[in-house]
């Protein structure tokens, strides 16, 4: 018996302490998420107030760029709908809810720029 003692005492590992490197990867993951989580929504809510700012100064002879890429020149803006010629020839017209009014067309910006 005295001899298993030695054997057992070697077995046992003396209490480990925590590393304190361990923690650091998770919390410094963790931050990141956070970070970029917020960034996100912050970047929406400013996309979504300057996309409401402009559909609140639409007026008549804007020229404009819809979502589903006609452009038109404003005819007359109601509450949520604007009307737009949309050929000067044959006179044609078209309704369009104000969502879908993608961006006022200038001239220092055509048609193709994207903005950025």
């Amino acid at each position: 018996m005295n001899m298993l003692m030695p054997l057992i005492a070697q077995t046992q590992s003396p209490q480990a302490t925590p590393n304190p490197m361990a923690f650091m990867f998770p919390a410094l993951l963790m931050a990141l998420v956070v970070f970029m989580l917020l960034s996100a929504r912050s970047q929406k809510k400013r996309e979504k107030r300057e996309r409401e700012e402009m559909h609140a100064r639409l007026a008549k002879n804007d020229r404009v760029l819809t979502i589903g890429g006609a452009i038109g020149t404003i005819i007359s803006v109601k509450d949520s709908e604007v009307i737009l010629k949309v050929d000067e020839s044959t006179n044609t017209k078209m309704t369009f809810v104000k969502t879908a009014i993608q961006r006022i067309i200038t001239d220092d910006q055509p048609v193709g720029a994207d903005k950025k």
